[in-house]
């Protein structure tokens, strides 16, 4: 199978979505499956996973019905409240449904740069194993130091690193974000999205030579079978269509072999996620 790991719905309601700017209309409005599936299957890919957007159970429970109704969403991030009391409460419950395959918590938001090494929160990041859960990390290059200081507080823990951290690739600042993702990947369960770069380059004027000096430094740390391909439709969208966004990682591996090119196509989403092939 072919699967965009990383990609999106939502019905717009404008106060759940601070994070969307004036220059950002083109995805200011409800982006549901049927506007997604189109496209997904136009450039040959089977099935994605559809991530959350908001930090609510509401959209996690909303995200499972569609998966249960799409086919084609093979899997599912959700959010849960890793740091409250009933967090065991809300994984037993979730654990039922076999396409929540992971959990997300948008931690570049949260004000505190050590955010994610609170013990509460590691107390709910230490039950994922237990429900066979994936944890989906969402950060800033600043925040890959401490990113580091938890993997290695859980080594049987599948991490997967979102967007390449976000590296800020619009003013072409390489360090010390690659000595960072260089040591983050000497932990082997930790996994990387090859997504959202085209939101962290110049939205008018990127060009595809432009990541691959990123893209570069997470395939040489994490290989081929830690690696997977993302979208991140629709935000997307504000900068390039669907096959241009897709196009950078499909031309970069071009010349792979055919069993590296499953990998980051496929394979490891279903390795990562356990989803079944």
């Amino acid at each position: 199978m072919k699967i965009d790991s990383h990609q999106h719905f939502w019905h717009f309601i404008e106060k759940d979505f601070g994070w969307m700017n004036d220059h950002m209309q083109a995805i200011k409005k409800d982006q549901l499956p049927e506007d997604f599936a189109s496209e997904l299957h136009a450039v040959g890919f089977d099935g994605s996973v559809a991530v959350q957007a908001r930090q609510s159970l509401e959209e996690t429970n909303w995200l499972l019905k569609l998966a249960g109704s799409n086919d084609f969403i093979k899997g599912v991030i959700g959010w849960v409240d890793l740091q409250g009391a009933g967090i065991e409460k809300q994984l037993e419950y979730y654990s039922k449904f076999s396409k929540l395959v992971g959990i997300r918590h948008v931690v570049h938001d949260e004000p505190k740069n050590d955010f994610i090494l609170q013990s509460d929160f590691l107390r709910g990041i230490k039950l994922l194993q237990k429900y066979s859960l994936a944890y989906d990390l969402l950060v800033f290059p600043k925040h890959l130091p401490n990113v580091i200081k938890v993997v290695e507080q859980f080594p049987e823990q599948i991490f997967i690193l979102d967007h390449l951290a976000k590296p800020m690739i619009k003013n072409s600042v390489i360090s010390p974000w690659k000595e960072d993702i260089e040591r983050l990947a000497k932990y082997p369960n930790v996994f990387c999205k090859v997504s959202g770069m085209v939101t962290e380059a110049d939205w008018n004027q990127w060009k595809p030579d432009d990541f691959t000096p990123y893209i570069d430094v997470v395939f040489n740390a994490f290989g081929c079978n830690r690696i997977m391909i993302g979208s991140d439709w629709p935000v997307c969208k504000v900068t390039g269509s669907y096959q241009q966004v897709l196009n950078i990682v499909l031309s970069y591996i071009e010349n792979f072999t055919e069993k590296d090119k499953g990998m980051v196509l496929g394979g490891t989403a279903c390795k990562a996620y356990k989803i079944a092939g």
